[in-house]
């Protein structure tokens, strides 16, 4: 199991987003994601979600906010390779100059209303709206190929 974070950075009525179109074999490629990335090896999740940040964008927390959980398992055909456990933030406090080049792809702040028009992943468009409200979840999304087969959503205190 792979272990991941999410962090969805809020300015005003926009997020930071990236496309993702930079590294081959991009399982991700041509989707609209938000920063994040892989938990290294005896990382906290609050650490991996803070470098992730600031490896994609250049910008660096002032403050997380955990909204999130995500599962996703595999049936032996993920599109992710592998089973993932997910951690979602939301930053709305945040310091640094934002890169011009992420090493994911490209950057860009999309505004509220548009966010859920963006080409994600099917099961990406149930948190994306959860992450807009600021609810808190956990999610289990299980993907036959790169087809959506199940979900499980369930709101959190």
């Amino acid at each position: 199991m792979k272990i991941g974070v999410l962090v969805y950075v809020k300015k005003d009525d926009k997020y930071l987003m990236i496309k993702r179109n930079k590294k081959n074999n991009d399982f991700h490629e041509g989707y609209w994601v938000a920063p994040g990335g892989k938990r290294e090896k005896n990382e906290t999740i609050r650490t991996a979600a803070e470098r992730e940040l600031k490896e994609e964008t250049g910008l660096s927390s002032n403050t997380l906010k955990f909204l999130g959980f995500l599962n996703f398992p595999d049936l032996g055909n993920s599109p992710f390779n592998d089973e993932w456990l997910g951690f979602v933030f939301l930053c709305k406090n945040y310091h640094g100059t934002l890169i011009e080049e992420s090493p994911e792809g490209l950057l860009k702040w999309i505004k509220k209303e548009k966010m859920m028009k963006l080409k994600m992943w099917e099961g990406d468009y149930f948190f994306t709206g959860l992450i807009l409200e600021e609810k808190k979840f956990d999610i289990q999304l299980t993907y036959d190929g790169n087809r959506l087969v199940d979900k499980k959503i369930k709101l959190i205190d």
